[in-house]
């Protein structure tokens, strides 16, 4: 099956966010000068633009980063894995950029995050690529984050997680491939919230409530597990205008659709699927109260499999609604098991 890369441009904001509204700041041109031993660190109207080149440089820089201040990513390997646990404002979030030559390896993918967000709140992450780790970008208690044009893949398990709580964040106009090296069966593309049974650890006891994430306008391909994985517990997302390939689907631990959403009240719409293994999009009453309220609308579904281009669980009590806008080709069941409206 020939593949084609298809861009999209962001075009949905969570209703009722105010940050969300904020313009993103554009990804800079890619830094070409040769590494030094210090940072260079120039004012701007909010803030300052501190310019790093090495790993070392990049740690100090997370660590002191304050409201309005840039992180400028020269190009270069940066190797270990990185924390941000400041925080920025709304009005003056801290951003860290680079271009596509700006690369942070997180090494051996067996073990360890390449980039942990913990406790951060307001930052955008730009323009750069995250290679290595068990994971990718991983996010704890963390809200009003905005990852846009990034590049991550080459991960042990999954790409980018929300995980502990962390809400109202974006990841928009990325490209995310080549997860599950290590655990096919966890190499998920998106990650948002976390499975009941790890509530005790991420959920303090009662669910993991990472609500209102937005995931829009990326790439998502060669992930051996779902492209984006919901889980119960988590409420009010959008995934809209990405582009899936299920090439790569292993089927291992039930990883058979390009979706997999267990939470509640998700709008889904206008994203791109082609090739899968059983079904385009499932839902899932993992917990009685959960999967529910979900609406799909124009998705276009090249299915290539035997099942259902959505596939809903519980389709007569759940309140899930298909719209018959959504298209699903080489679907060897139909569109829908819910009859669309």
């Amino acid at each position: 099956m020939n593949r084609t890369t298809l861009r999209f441009v962001a075009g949905a904001a969570l209703a009722g966010s105010a940050w969300a509204l904020l313009a993103l700041p554009s990804a800079s041109a890619s830094a070409t000068r040769t590494p030094q031993a210090s940072p260079t660190t120039s004012t701007t109207a909010t803030g300052s633009v501190r310019t790093v080149r090495t790993a070392a440089e990049l740690s100090s820089a997370l660590a002191a980063a304050r409201p309005g201040q840039v992180v400028q990513l020269a190009d270069g390997t940066y190797r270990g894995r990185f924390a941000i646990k400041t925080a920025g404002t709304a009005a003056a979030p801290i951003v860290l950029r680079g271009g596509r030559g700006a690369v942070l390896d997180g090494g051996d993918v067996a073990t360890g995050y390449a980039l942990h967000l913990d406790g951060a709140r307001s930052w955008r992450l730009e323009g750069f690529t995250v290679r290595g780790a068990q994971k990718g970008v991983v996010l704890d208690r963390s809200s009003e984050v905005v990852m846009d044009g990034l590049d991550v893949g080459g991960l042990g398990m999954e790409a980018i997680h929300f995980r502990t709580g962390s809400s109202d964040n974006r990841l928009t106009n990325s490209l995310v491939h080549d997860t599950g090296r290590v655990e096919p069966g966890f190499g998920e593309g998106v990650y948002v919230g976390s499975a009941a049974s790890n509530w005790s650890k991420y959920g303090d006891g009662g669910p993991d409530r990472s609500d209102r994430n937005a995931i829009v306008g990326n790439r998502i391909w060669r992930t051996t597990a779902e492209s984006i994985d919901v889980k119960e517990g988590t409420t009010g997302g959008v995934i809209s205008d990405n582009s899936f390939d299920g090439a790569g689907l292993s089927g291992a631990h039930f990883a058979d659709s390009w979706l997999d959403l267990k939470g509640n009240g998700y709008r889904v719409a206008g994203n791109i699927g082609v090739g899968t293994l059983l079904d385009g999009f499932q839902t899932h009453v993992q917990l009685p109260g959960w999967g529910r309220e979900n609406v799909f609308t124009g998705n276009r579904l090249t299915v290539d499999a035997p099942g259902y281009g959505i596939n809903v669980d519980e389709p007569a009590d759940t309140g899930n609604v298909v719209a018959c806008d959504n298209t699903a080709s080489g679907a060897g069941r139909g569109l829908s098991n819910l009859p669309c409206r």
